[in-house]
């Protein structure tokens, strides 16, 4: 088998097609660069704590599985249950759409090709959806 093809099996995955690794850190980080200064993002970022490490590294190691690759927060934490975990918080409309505002900016500031922004992009949103309360 010729390198080519091996590379080309070995990447199947969203996580692979992404950047791996670094390419999901690298979303995860401009994410809350973004969630941390743009006005749009001001009811989003009130729910969390002033040090955004931790929520970092807990994004990462999610969405590390989610997207196919090694499922760091399973490993770290157990199964996740999100909606649990985002219960505490007012998640409307406006939250969701808060929320997709920075995950598309930074999915674009990234560099993720458009063809894998438009099938990240409704899973985030069904992600969003479930996540809704409205307190």
């Amino acid at each position: 088998m010729s390198e080519a093809n091996q590379t080309s099996e070995q990447q199947t995955t969203m996580y692979d097609w992404i950047g791996g690794e670094e390419g999901v850190r690298k979303l995860v980080n401009r994410f809350y660069d973004i969630m941390d200064s743009d006005e749009e993002a001001k009811t989003i970022r009130a729910m969390h704590k002033d040090d955004l490490t931790n929520i970092r590294d807990g994004l990462f190691e999610y969405l590390s599985g989610w997207l196919g690759g090694p499922p760091l927060y399973v490993a770290k934490h157990g199964s996740p249950c999100i909606t649990k975990q985002h219960k505490p918080f007012k998640i409307d409309q406006q939250a969701s759409n808060a929320w997709m505002h920075c995950m598309q900016q930074a999915m674009k500031d990234v560099d993720i090709d458009k063809k894998y922004r438009d099938m990240l992009t409704p899973a985030f949103q069904r992600i969003c959806d479930t996540l809704m309360n409205h307190h």
